[in-house]
């Protein structure tokens, strides 16, 4: 894909682990990633921290002569802040830092993570099924480390928690250019998130 076909996409959060996590696919993942969102010439806005899955992907981006903008809370820069990005932004709460990377950025992305990336992932997602943006949103599925996650979202259909057309909302890739690909054809679906009242017969 040439970078005029993404002409639209400047920015994409990445959210990742603060730690390194079991495999090295993980860390190897993340810096192909940043390396691919700079060879797009796309900015990285991520949480702003040195460690783990998140330094990975600035990192590499950073070294392939990408933009990097971190976005910490003032409690955790001092332990685990990233020094040398080509911005940083220090804000006073986790709210803050969830509302100024969103917007910063024209997608989001993310790679394998715990708790605090599954929330930052899935805020951004509710908000888009609720019509409040129509930023495209995808997980990078590293070996296979999404696949229980997107089973049970296949169950929440099932179970008609969720609409299918709000599942496909969240985007699946192996590879930064296969998830760029799919951000770039990307199209908000226009179905109201409430199902209609079942009642006793």
């Amino acid at each position: 894909m040439n970078r005029e076909d993404m002409h639209n996409i400047t920015g994409i959060c990445v959210n990742a682990g603060s730690s390194p996590g079991l495999l090295a696919e993980y860390g190897q993942a993340a810096r192909e990633l940043g390396k691919c969102l700079a060879g797009h010439g796309i900015t990285i806005v991520f949480g702003g921290a040195d460690v783990g899955l998140m330094g990975d992907v600035a990192n590499s981006a950073l070294v392939n002569g990408g933009k990097v903008i971190g976005v910490i809370p003032e409690t955790i820069k001092e332990k685990v802040g990233h020094d040398r990005l080509t911005e940083l932004h220090v804000v006073p709460s986790m709210h803050e830092r969830k509302k100024l990377m969103f917007e910063l950025s024209d997608g989001f992305i993310a790679l394998p993570g715990g708790m605090g990336t599954l929330d930052e992932i899935f805020e951004v997602l509710t908000w888009a099924q609720l019509g409040l943006h129509s930023k495209p949103c995808g997980l990078l599925n590293v070996r296979g480390y999404f696949d229980d996650l997107l089973r049970f979202l296949e169950h929440s259909v099932n179970q008609q928690f969720v609409k299918r057309e709000h599942r496909d909302m969240l985007l699946v890739g192996e590879c930064g250019d296969e998830l760029l690909e799919k951000f770039r054809r990307y199209q908000r679906p226009t179905t109201e998130k409430w199902f209609s009242a079942k009642r006793d017969s």
